[in-house]
């Protein structure tokens, strides 16, 4: 099943964040994303051609991260929008992350 075609479902504390191999193999199904560290999370360089698009970008970001129950960091000016997706409860990456960010790439 696609990412896309999943919802994030709630991530209990305790439960462990995904290791470096695992995130790697999930990162295969949106490859424009990258891996940061420290804690261990998801990174998206976006441009539009003006404040207006970027902004409107994060409107749309906003909402779907309402729908799914998952909100990134969103990091936005003239022109550009970075996003930063992790699970802030384990502290790194679970499932949900790289299904927030397949459905991100599609907003675009």
């Amino acid at each position: 099943m696609s990412l896309t075609a999943k919802h994030c479902t709630p991530c209990q504390g305790g439960t462990p964040p995904m290791g470096r191999e695992d995130a790697e193999q999930h990162r295969q199904q949106v490859p424009e994303w990258h891996i940061a560290e420290e804690p261990m999370r998801l990174e998206r360089s976006y441009r539009f051609k003006n404040f207006r698009k970027a902004l409107d970008f994060v409107n749309r970001v906003g909402e779907l991260a309402e729908e799914e129950g998952h909100h990134p960091e969103i990091h936005f000016g003239w022109g550009h929008v970075e996003v930063e997706v992790w699970t802030h409860k384990i502290n790194g990456l679970h499932e949900n992350d790289f299904i927030l960010a397949a459905k991100i790439d599609q907003l675009v």
